[in-house]
């Protein structure tokens, strides 16, 4: 199992970042994908879900901002992030999404966005 994310960076208050997450060793057709982020000094949350069959579901600090979504063809997910805050600077991670995430072992290196104010 391998997960790669990209796309983090520095934007200002009010912009705009695509993040993307490359997983190999498992199919994103087949499983329930998610979004999660971890700020310094706080525990990693959830942001954002897909289900196999493309259904969505946000935390509420982020729905109508933030957008998931994935090809099944290339393997990927991606976190379309508009009008973004500085509570929203954060380590972004994609993993499989369960009931038990928060238990996994395995994090890919995540990707890192800061919102300037």
């Amino acid at each position: 199992v391998l997960l790669v994310e990209s796309g983090g960076g520095l934007v200002q208050s009010g912009g705009s970042l695509s993040l993307s997450c490359a997983a190999s060793g498992y199919s994103v057709s087949i499983n329930a994908m998610g979004w999660y982020r971890q700020a310094p000094g706080k525990q990693r949350e959830l942001v954002a879900s897909i289900t196999r069959d493309g259904l969505t579901d946000y935390v509420d600090s982020v729905n109508g901002r933030f957008t998931i979504s994935k090809d099944n063809t290339k393997n990927m997910v991606y976190l379309q992030m508009n009008s973004l805050k500085p509570e929203d600077t954060a380590v972004y991670y994609c993993n499989i999404f369960t009931s038990t995430w928060a238990r996994y072992n395995y994090w890919g290196q995540g990707t890192q966005v800061t919102v300037s104010s």
